[in-house]
């Protein structure tokens, strides 16, 4: 008797509706990048009446050099990548030496469930934008890259994932670590931290789409234009049409284009450096989101 045989009808009809269901899912997501992708492409007259479906129409690449032929559109890169760069390494360092101590016992850390709920309380209430924006100027962070990375160092649910991946793993790896003569850090760095690749290329991640796609805190922190990261300096032209950008032969480029097509191109300047660095990190993703959220 082959497996196939062995399948019931009931199970091979599950199996359809599954594959089926999910295809027809995948497509809603695809559909509105493709028609994005054509209105990017697409004349602004064609995009204003209504005309782009999924391929471009009148194909030209007017909003993306409008967007790219200017030395100011490097600046804000640059600025974008030190972001990068910068927050999401002192957020994972951050977060790794929090959920660290947060996933012990009561026994082993003393005071452990009021410090877990600071954390949840801050998940509930915040200060508010003026409060916010008050204590980063009084700590002398306005217009600096610093002021883009630091406030946003920590985030609590990211926390909450790699507890819980700490506590999915064996607890006799740190005993036998510690009956070897071993620290505190020397458990976290030596062993904890390789075996959560996982966790951390999740945790990665989730801090790499946040810093890349914020526009507002730059807008609102920097002072000086040329400080913008790259999701500010496109709002500004694309969204305020902010004319100390625009020079003399960009006036006669901005007629091939229109907002929404404007807004196209924005929006895939910015998705592309995710969509490059996501295939590198899949293979850790699903791991590293579901494991230690399965209890025994």
């Amino acid at each position: 008797m082959t497996l196939n045989s062995r399948i019931s009808t009931g199970r091979r009809t599950f199996i359809i509706f599954n594959y089926t269901f999910l295809a027809l899912l995948s497509l809603l997501c695809i559909f509105p990048l493709m028609h994005m992708l054509a209105l990017s492409f697409s004349s602004g007259a064609a995009a204003a009446a209504g005309k782009v479906g999924l391929w471009p129409v009148e194909f030209n690449t007017a909003a993306y050099r409008n967007i790219l032929n200017k030395p100011e559109y490097l600046t804000a890169f640059g600025v974008s990548v030190q972001r990068l760069v910068l927050g999401t390494l002192i957020s994972l360092t951050v977060t790794i030496i929090t959920a660290f101590p947060l996933s012990k016992e009561n026994n082993a850390f003393q005071f452990r469930t009021l410090y877990a709920w600071f954390f949840v309380f801050t998940i509930l209430f915040s200060g508010g934008l003026v409060p916010w924006f008050m204590t980063i100027q009084k700590l002398g962070l306005m217009d600096s890259i610093w002021a883009l990375v630091l406030p946003s160092a920590l985030s609590v649910f990211n926390v909450i994932l790699l507890l819980n991946f700490y506590r999915g793993l064996p607890k006799e790896l740190d005993e036998s670590a510690r009956i070897d003569g071993a620290g505190h850090f020397r458990v976290l760095w030596s062993i904890i931290v390789p075996l959560s690749k996982p966790a951390l290329a999740t945790v990665g991640l989730f801090t790499m789409v946040a810093h890349w796609n914020s526009w507002f805190d730059g807008l609102v922190l920097m002072n000086r234009p040329e400080n913008y990261p790259l999701q500010s300096f496109l709002q500004t032209i694309v969204i305020q049409k902010d004319m100390r950008f625009i020079s003399a032969e960009n006036v006669e480029l901005l007629k091939l284009i229109s907002d929404r097509t404007s807004a196209a191109a924005q929006i895939f300047v910015a998705t592309v450096p995710i969509l490059v660095v996501y295939p590198f990190l899949q293979r850790f993703f699903i791991k590293g989101i579901v494991l230690g959220s399965v209890k025994e």
